[in-house]
C-alpha cells in the first residue's frame, strides 16, 4: 500500500466523516475484524485508514459486547484531551461492514517498536505509560507503539481498555517505582481538573461506556495525582500475550 497523500487536518476531518469508504482489505491477523481501507472524495482526495466494524469484534468475557470500537474512538479522544496527539485521528462511523472506528493510518517504520524506541524516544514513552495507567490499557503489546515517517511514536490498537476493573497489561514497567515528571503531571493535572465541566472528557465517556467505567477513570486520574509515581506489575497477569 502506498503512502497517504497529506490533507490539511480540517480537510482530514471532513473526508474522514463524509467521504466515500472503499477498497475494504482485511488484515489476515487479529482476534476482530480489522480492514484497511480508503476514503475519498471522488475529486483525487483521499485518505488511508484503518476501520474496525462492531459486527466484527469477537466476544469477550469480560468487556461488554460491541463496545471495543467505542473504545478505540475514546482512547483517541483521552489523548487529544491530554493535550499529547498519541493515537492517530479516529472517529466513529458508518463503514462498508456497519458502524466501528476509522483511524487514519500512519505509514511507518517496520523494524521499529517498543523495544527499539525506548531509549531514543524516552519523553513520548514515558507519556505513553502514563497514557496506558489513565487508560487502564488490557494490551500494550510493543508492535502496537509505531514509529511514523513523520519521526514520530504513536499508539494504536485500544479496544479492550476503559475498564472498570484494574486490568493493565504493558510491556512498558522500565519506570516502575520512579516519580512521574511534572511536566507529564501537569497535562494530567489539567485534565482531571476540568472532568467536571460541561462537554468535558467525562461527558465523552458517559454518552459511550457504563457510569462504572466512568467513575473507575475519574478515580485513577485521581490516583496518578495523589501518588505520582510509575506503578509496579500487580499480582496478576500484567503483561499481553504476545509481547509483541
Amino acid at each position: 500500500m502506498g503512502p497517504n497523500v497529506t490533507v490539511p487536518p480540517t480537510q482530514t476531518a471532513h473526508l474522514l466523516a463524509q467521504g466515500e469508504m472503499r477498497d475494504c482489505r482485511l488484515v489476515p491477523q487479529g482476534s476482530n475484524y480489522t480492514y484497511f481501507a480508503t476514503v475519498g472524495d471522488g475529486r483525487g482526495r483521499e485518505v488511508r485508514v484503518v476501520y474496525k466494524p462492531c459486527r466484527g469484534e469477537a466476544p469477550l468475557w469480560d468487556f461488554p459486547n460491541g463496545t471495543l470500537y467505542l473504545r478505540e474512538y475514546l482512547a483517541y479522544r483521552l489523548s487529544e484531551a491530554l493535550g499529547w496527539g498519541l493515537v492517530p485521528y479516529t472517529i466513529l462511523r458508518e463503514g462498508e461492514h456497519g458502524v466501528g472506528s476509522v483511524q487514519v493510518y500512519v505509514e511507518s517504520d517496520p523494524r521499529a517498536h517498543y523495544f527499539t524506541l525506548r531509549e531514543s524516544h524516552r519523553d513520548r514513552v514515558l507519556q505513553l505509560c502514563v497514557y496506558d495507567v489513565l487508560a487502564n490499557n488490557a494490551d500494550r503489546k510493543a508492535s502496537h507503539c509505531l514509529l511514523g515517517m513523520d519521526g514520530r511514536v504513536w499508539s494504536i490498537d485500544h479496544g479492550i481498555t476503559f475498564h472498570w476493573e484494574h486490568k493493565l497489561r504493558t510491556v512498558i514497567w522500565d519506570f516502575a517505582g520512579e516519580p512521574i515528571p511534572e511536566w507529564i503531571l501537569v497535562d494530567v493535572r489539567k485534565l482531571a481538573d476540568g472532568l467536571a465541566r460541561p462537554g468535558s472528557f467525562r461527558d465523552e465517556m458517559a454518552g459511550l461506556l457504563s457510569r462504572q467505567e466512568v467513575e473507575a477513570f475519574c478515580r485513577r486520574a485521581e490516583g496518578l495525582l495523589q501518588r505520582p509515581v510509575f506503578p509496579y506489575p500487580g499480582p496478576r497477569r500484567s503483561v499481553p500475550w504476545p509481547w509483541m
